[in-house]
C-alpha cells in the first residue's frame, strides 16, 4: 500500500536528485577553474625550465648540462607534493573540504609570483638557485593540496552514475593551465628579442599569477561544503589522525593506486616538458614551433577528458584507463619518430595524439576511479597520497631521466622503452586494484 508518507519521500528524493545535478556544472566549473590557476602555477614552472631557466639561473658551458640541472628543481616541487597531501588532506578531512581548498591556491599563487623576482644567477650567485628551490617546494606544497581536494568536491557534489564526467572537469584545469603559460610565453618570445626575453619577458607571466591568485580566492569562497563531509561531521565520524587510518585500512589501493599514476603523470611531462627541450635544444626547432603544436594538443584534450570520463561511467573506470595504458606504451615509438622528422606538421600530430588520447585516456576517468577506492573519511588524504606519491616516481623524475638517457647513449629508442615500461607497469598495478563504486556509502549522493 502506498502512503502519502511514502509518495512524499520519492518527490522529495526526484527533488534533491534534480537539485543535485542543477548545481553540478558550477561544482565542476568551479573546481576546473581552480585546478585551472593551480597548474598555470605549476606548469609555468615547468615550461620555464626547459626554455630559460638553464641558462638564467644554472648557466654551463653544455646547455644539456643546464637543461639537467634546471630539472633537478623541477623535480623538488614533486618531492613537496606528499607533503602537501599529507598537511592540507588532514586538514580537509578534519575542518574541511573548502577551507583546506582556499589554503592551498593562497600559497601556490604567492609562490609563483615570487619566482617573477628572483635575481638571476648572473646578480646573485648561488642564492638564485637557493631561492628559486625553495618557491618551487612550497609550489609543491600548495598543488600537493590541490588536486586532492578539488577532485573530493566534484566527486561528493556529483551523481554517482556521473562522477567520471563530471570529475573529467577537474582535469581540463591540466591543459587549460598548460594553455595560459604556453601562449604566455610564446607570445613573448615571438614580441621580444632573444636577450629581452631571457631578460626580464619572461618574468611577466610569473608576475600576472597575482591576478589569478585573487580570481582564486573568490572562487573558492563560492563553493559549498560537500555533503559527505557535512553529513560526517554531524554525526562525529571525523578522524582524529586521516593519515594514520588511511594507510592502515588502505594502505594496498594507496600504493597501488600511486603505481598507476606514475605513467599518467610522467608521461605527461614527457610530452609537455622534454619534448619542448629535446625538440629546442637537439633538433634546433624553433621554439614557437614546438609551442604550437603544444597549445593545439592542450585545446583539444579539453574536449576528450571529458569524453573519457563519460566513458568511464558507462564501460567502468579500469577498461577505459587500462586501454590509454596500452595505447601510450605503443604510442612511445611513433611519438619519436614524428617529433624527429622536425616538421611542424608531424610535431603537432604526435602532440596531439599524445594528449587527446593517451594522456586523456587515463586522466579522464581517474579522478573518480581513485576516489571511489576510498571511503569520505579519509578520502581527501588517501587521494592526495595516491595522486602525490605516483608523480615522484612519475613526473617528477621523467623529464630528468630522459634527458640523462640523452647525454649518455645520445639517441631517443631508450627513452621509448622507459615510456612504455612506466605505461606497462601503471596497467599491471591498475589491474590489481579491487574497485568497486558501491563499496561505500556515499549518504546523499546515490542514485
Amino acid at each position: 500500500m502506498i502512503t502519502n508518507d511514502s509518495l512524499s519521500s520519492e518527490k522529495q528524493k526526484k527533488f534533491d536528485k534534480e537539485a543535485q545535478h542543477r548545481r553540478m556544472p558550477k561544482v565542476a566549473a568551479t573546481c576546473a577553474i581552480g585546478t585551472t590557476i593551480e597548474y598555470y602555477d605549476f606548469t609555468l614552472y615547468a615550461v620555464a625550465t626547459a626554455l630559460v631557466f638553464n641558462r638564467i639561473f644554472f648557466p654551463a658551458s653544455d646547455p644539456l648540462v643546464g637543461t639537467l640541472l634546471s630539472f633537478v628543481t623541477f623535480f623538488v616541487g614533486y618531492c613537496a607534493r606528499p607533503l602537501g597531501g599529507i598537511v592540507f588532506g588532514h586538514l580537509g578531512d578534519r575542518i574541511g573540504r573548502k577551507k583546506s581548498l582556499l589554503m592551498t591556491v593562497i600559497i601556490m599563487g604567492v609562490a609563483t609570483f615570487l619566482v617573477g623576482l628572483v635575481p638571476s644567477y648572473a646578480s646573485i650567485g648561488i642564492w638564485a638557485p637557493i631561492v628559486l628551490v625553495t618557491l618551487r617546494f612550497l609550489q609543491g606544497i600548495g598543488i600537493g593540496g590541490e588536486y586532492g581536494g578539488g577532485m573530493v568536491m566534484v566527486v561528493e557534489h556529483a551523481p554517482v552514475r556521473w562522477r567520471g564526467f563530471y570529475s573529467a572537469f577537474v582535469h581540463i584545469g591540466i591543459p587549460a593551465g598548460l594553455l595560459l603559460p604556453l601562449g604566455l610565453l610564446g607570445g613573448l618570445n615571438m614580441w621580444l628579442s632573444e636577450d629581452a626575453f631571457l631578460s626580464w619577458g619572461w618574468r611577466i607571466p610569473f608576475l600576472l599569477s597575482i591576478i589569478l591568485l585573487a580570481l582564486g580566492i573568490f572562487i573558492r569562497l563560492q563553493i559549498t561544503e560537500t555533503p559527505d563531509f557535512v553529513a560526517m561531521r554531524t554525526r562525529g565520524e571525523t578522524e582524529k589522525m586521516p593519515l594514520v587510518s588511511a594507510i592502515r585500512g588502505h594502505w594496498r589501493s594507496i600504493l597501488l593506486g600511486a603505481g598507476g599514476r606514475i605513467a599518467e603523470s610522467g608521461l605527461f611531462n614527457i610530452y609537455a616538458v622534454f619534448a619542448i627541450a629535446y625538440c629546442v635544444t637537439q633538433l634546433n626547432v624553433p621554439r614557437p614551433v614546438v609551442l604550437n603544436g603544444m597549445i593545439l594538443a592542450a585545446i583539444l584534450e579539453c574536449f576528450t577528458l571529458p569524453f573519457f570520463g563519460w566513458l568511464s561511467d558507462k564501460v567502468g573506470r579500469k577498461p577505459v584507463f587500462i586501454g590509454g595504458m596500452i595505447y601510450q606504451a605503443i604510442l612511445a615509438w611513433p611519438f619519436f619518430w614524428m617529433v624527429n622528422t622536425g616538421d611542424p606538421t608531424w610535431i603537432a600530430i604526435a602532440l596531439v595524439l599524445a594528449l587527446t588520447i593517451g594522456h586523456a585516456s587515463v586522466s579522464g576517468p581517474q579522478g573518480a576511479f581513485f576516489s571511489e577506492l576510498f571511503p569520505p573519511k579519509v578520502r581527501y588524504t588517501a587521494l592526495s597520497l595516491v595522486q602525490q606519491i605516483g608523480p615522484i616516481l612519475g613526473a617528477g623524475v621523467s623529464p630528468l631521466i630522459a634527458t640523462t638517457i640523452l647525454k649518455e647513449h645520445g639517441g631517443w629508442p631508450l627513452i621509448a622503452v622507459y615510456m612504455s615500461a612506466m605505461a606497462i607497469f601503471s596497467a599491471v598495478c591498475t589491474l590489481f586494484l579491487k574497485h568497486s563504486v558501491d563499496q561505500f556509502n556515499y549518504t546523499e549522493n546515490q542514485e
